[in-house]
């Protein structure tokens, strides 16, 4: 079931449903999808088996909890190989400031999003990050406004 062909149309609505809202009780998600609870437990428990699922989270505003400002990192490395890739992950792994981090096709070889309180905090974890590994090249950009989030995937019909 790694698969989205192997997703049927439940399968798929009890996703929609789980992505716009995961505190919905399973008599809720049995409700909507025509299902009773115990089908529609095993369901769910066998997308999370599958890693479709991936965990159940509350989603937090940066503003609000002191952390306004986010900043795109390109980075390009003279070294792409596999000890370096482990090193450069294990580092961002230990930088809480980095939510993501994308290996990248194109003239960049990673982009990281990053949140931060301010500028004297983006500086302190940027000179922190080109201490802890070499890197050719770093590029910040600073968002002014974020005009649209989505957290739900569009699922295929």
């Amino acid at each position: 079931m790694a698969r989205s062909a192997e997703l049927d149309e439940v399968d798929r609505s009890i996703l929609r449903l789980l992505q716009r809202d995961a505190s919905l009780s399973l008599a809720a998600i049995a409700e909507q999808v025509g299902l009773t609870q115990t089908p529609c437990w095993k369901r769910i428990r066998r997308m999370e088996q599958a890693g479709i699922l991936t965990g159940r989270i509350a989603l937090v505003d940066p503003a609000k909890v002191g952390l306004p400002l986010t900043a795109f990192v390109a980075i390009e490395t003279g070294d792409h190989s596999g000890p370096w890739l482990e090193r450069f992950a294990n580092v961002l792994a230990a930088m809480p400031e980095v939510m993501d981090a994308w290996r990248m096709a194109g003239d960049i070889d990673y982009l990281l999003r990053v949140v931060v309180p301010n500028m004297t905090a983006y500086d302190a974890f940027y000179r922190r990050l080109i201490a802890a590994i070499p890197l050719k090249n770093v590029s910040s950009r600073f968002a002014m406004e974020h005009i649209k989030a989505e957290t739900v995937l569009p699922l295929p019909a």
